[in-house]
């Protein structure tokens, strides 16, 4: 049965998005057997694996309203092992659709009971904010994974998170654990990065990841031809990173497993 991890922050431009994409990459070249699950309404993991949907597809928003309709929206990637369901800018939408069903927080998790014994690994890829869709990621998670920016407003979204997490935890998932949070976007040359990582590592001990994701271009030139950064430039900065980030993930993986 997949352990099922959620990639979460409500702030915008933390690297979410790329780290769910080459995470999963980097997974699947491991031997794992992974979905990654795109509940953000850009579709930016989508497209950062090379998924484009033509109109009759069937993707997430689908899933929510009918959940039923899981294994036909999933889609399977050139990377052996690493398979998405996909997302759409309807998504949008579904929060509006679903405010008056009952059990709405629970759609995402009923959908993805139909498919976790195909995988080792589910990665949902949150939007940024606190709403329905990421509501229905962690009522679905076993695990949260924070991305961070080396700012202090980080600091600031992180009470918020852990807030939301509690009340998911309190309501919803009691199960839900947080797996730990990694630095992106980092720059050893700026004496405030480095402050906040110290304050990180005080406010947030046993958590925080030792690999520190660098800022490289290579990383943003990545999604523009649908690939992972271990296709596009498998030995620039990014890469080497996230490769570290994985083999540190699957520590824990095992431990959580």
């Amino acid at each position: 049965m997949a352990l099922t991890v959620a990639l979460a922050n409500q702030k915008g431009g933390v690297g979410k998005t790329t780290t769910t994409v080459n995470l999963a990459a980097y997974l699947a070249g491991a031997g794992k057997r992974v979905l990654v699950v795109d509940m953000d309404p850009q579709a930016n993991a989508s497209a950062g694996l090379g998924v484009h949907l033509e109109p009759q597809d069937k993707h997430v928003y689908h899933v929510l309203l009918q959940p039923e309709l899981a294994s036909e929206a999933v889609r399977v990637t050139e990377l052996p092992g690493l398979s998405v369901l996909p997302a759409h800018a309807d998504l949008a939408g579904a929060a509006i659709e679903l405010v008056s069903e009952e059990g709405r927080e629970y759609r995402l998790n009923q959908a993805l009971s139909s498919l976790r014994a195909a995988y080792d690994l589910v990665l949902i890829d949150c939007p940024p904010s606190l709403g329905l869709l990421t509501i229905n990621a962690l009522a679905a998670a076993d695990r949260v994974l924070i991305p961070l920016q080396a700012e202090y407003y980080s600091l600031e979204g992180l009470g918020q998170l852990m807030n939301t997490i509690r009340l998911v935890q309190d309501s919803l998932n009691p199960g839900l654990q947080v797996l730990g949070a990694f630095v992106t976007m980092y720059d050893g040359r700026n004496r405030l990065a480095g402050a906040v990582v110290n304050e990180l590592k005080a406010n947030f001990p046993n958590k925080l990841f030792e690999t520190m994701i660098p800022r490289n271009i290579k990383l943003a030139e990545a999604p523009s031809y649908g690939q992972p950064i271990g296709v596009y430039d498998p030995h620039s900065r990014g890469a080497e990173a996230y490769q570290a980030l994985t083999r540190e993930f699957l520590k824990l993986f095992e431990t959580s497993s």
